[in-house]
């Protein structure tokens, strides 16, 4: 994928450096109790807690002295050049998408809302609510915010055996297909339909049907790439790849075995690849349109 001559998108929230100390400390929550206790046990432990607690609210962190550390070297991986070149290639795949939705919507005399990407370490706060870096990338639709966290790109390759460039790109051009429904009511739609039904499988149905038009998305995006000169051989491939490997059949038989279809949320592999297809090969928003 030819990405290092793009431009970079003025929309990219970088909070990787928030969560650092917050989710150092979070993780010593553990060690800290048996302290506390100790500490309750005498006048001078009390203390020692209350000038801990005076000291949080001056803006000085009482758990640096246990977390050995850990901000410094954190601060020094979001400084890497590995991570800078990271962030460089969200920023670029970010602003193609955002030329292909402004003229897509142009064409359609809408105006294309840019949404912002927010980049974070661990976990995030989003008007969606709390979310780890366990749930994946994510789109918020209140916020109009997509959220990633970069170790999700690693994770893609290793866990999913899902890597290159285009991978990545495949999976940050489907949260902005999130965004596209949104403008255009997609979303509420779907909501007010699966407010109508209590059968959680007619609501799992609902929300296979917005993931797969979000690949289909993902699929236009991509057409747009192969125009503008930015698809190198072997792309397409690694973005079918990357969806056949994030399936829920493939998912539900490797962790547990078993496929249970009823339970799908986003769609089969075998779904979840056609409909890139579907949007690579028409490159229009009609080709990706449902029937509910």
């Amino acid at each position: 994928m030819k990405w290092q001559d793009s431009r970079q998108s003025n929309n990219v929230e970088d909070k990787r450096q928030d969560n650092t100390t917050s989710m150092g400390s979070m993780g010593n929550l553990g060690a800290l109790i048996p302290i506390i206790r100790f500490l309750l046990g005498s006048n001078i432990g009390r203390v020692i807690l209350v000038m801990g607690v005076v000291a949080y609210f001056m803006g000085y962190n009482p758990l640096a002295l246990i977390e050995g550390g850990s901000t410094a070297s954190a601060q020094k991986s979001v400084d890497s050049p590995e991570e800078k070149q990271k962030v460089a290639f969200v920023s670029a795949v970010l602003a193609q998408t955002e030329d292909v939705w402004c003229k897509i919507f142009s064409e359609q005399g809408a105006r294309y809302k840019e949404p912002n990407l927010v980049l974070f370490r661990n976990a995030v706060s989003s008007k969606c609510g709390f979310a780890s870096s366990q749930t994946g990338p994510f789109y918020c639709p209140v916020d109009q915010k997509v959220y990633l966290d970069l170790g999700f790109f690693d994770e893609l390759a290793n866990r999913y055996k899902a890597a290159g460039d285009f991978a990545q790109a495949y999976v940050i051009a489907h949260e902005v297909g999130h965004h596209v429904q949104n403008l255009l009511g997609t979303l509420e739609n779907i909501q007010t339909l699966k407010s109508r039904t209590k059968s959680q499988v007619e609501q799992n149905a609902l929300q296979v049907k917005v993931e797969l038009q979000a690949d289909c998305y993902a699929g236009v995006w991509a057409h747009y790439m192969g125009q503008y000169k930015v698809l190198e051989d072997g792309d397409i491939e690694e973005a079918l790849n990357a969806a056949s490997a994030i399936g829920d059949d493939t998912l539900q038989k490797h962790y547990q075995g078993r496929v249970t279809p009823d339970s799908f949320t986003h769609g089969s592999s075998k779904q979840r690849m056609s409909w890139f297809k579907k949007g690579f090969e028409g490159g229009k928003l009609s080709s990706c349109a449902f029937e509910i």
